[in-house]
């Protein structure tokens, strides 16, 4: 028997983010939530309405999914398509109404679903499921002699920045007198614990990082940062202009 695309919806949600469904409103048994499991936040709601509530020809009911997204530009461009509404009962905040009735694929709806996820999850939850992110981060040689850190060894541990995650990668930025970014590293492992305070430098967690790629310090000195990338101080982990990430792969 084929799977109704309510079905559909509820059986991906369990698949992918292990999401029960919760039917909460006796009054209202087609209408179906699932939530994050930590933050209890719903991320889709599915209703059957009566299309007349839609706008729609015909005295049948329909389903429907509402999902939330974080873009107003494509809540707009979305809701001005075949299949799509503000949100119903949710107008505000991002809800939009999706039909389940055919007219969405359902290959966009699970990636509406996958957004709505995204933008509902607790900062824990967003960390994890984030795509990999390139950083720039400072390393500074009164500390460490950043400049032989590789010289036997093709991993070490450094100083773990806020928001960074296994399988971002960082540059790392060598202070003056050097004043420039010498390596590429792919992180392989956070969280590592430890404690350390010495001179105003505090840690308390490392990373580890494998070297990727090694730069010569007159390719990507603090000057040319500063004047064709945008880039006029280099105090904690940041991210990195587009332009620069460019050039850095090249």
């Amino acid at each position: 028997m084929e799977l109704s695309l309510r079905d559909e919806v509820f059986r991906y949600v369990k698949k992918k983010y292990g999401s029960e469904v919760e039917y909460p409103w006796p009054r209202y048994p087609g209408y179906a939530v699932f939530r994050h499991q930590d933050n209890r936040k719903w991320y889709g709601l599915v209703m059957d309405l009566p299309r007349a509530r839609l706008g729609l020809p015909g005295e049948t009911s329909v389903d429907v999914l509402n999902v939330k997204l974080d873009s107003p530009l494509l809540v707009d461009l979305l809701t001005a398509q075949e299949g799509y509404f503000p949100g119903y009962h949710i107008s505000r905040g991002g809800w939009i109404t999706v039909l389940l009735d055919g007219s969405v694929p359902f290959a966009e709806i699970g990636g509406l679903i996958d957004k709505s996820y995204a933008v509902t999850a607790s900062p824990q939850t967003k960390k994890a499921i984030r795509p990999p992110k390139e950083w720039l981060v400072p390393s500074n040689p009164h500390y460490y002699d950043i400049e032989h850190a590789f010289d036997t060894a093709r991993e070490i541990t450094w100083k773990q920045g806020a928001g960074i995650k296994k399988g971002d990668v960082v540059f790392l930025y060598v202070g003056a007198p050097v004043s420039a970014i010498l390596y590429k590293c792919k992180v392989v492992e956070t969280d590592i614990p430890y404690r350390y305070r010495r001179e105003g430098l505090s840690i308390r967690s490392l990373m580890r990082i494998r070297l990727m790629k090694r730069y010569d310090p007159a390719r990507f000195p603090f000057e040319l940062l500063k004047t064709h990338y945008g880039v006029r101080a280099v105090r904690g982990p940041r991210g990195i202009p587009e332009e620069l990430s460019a050039a850095l792969k090249r």
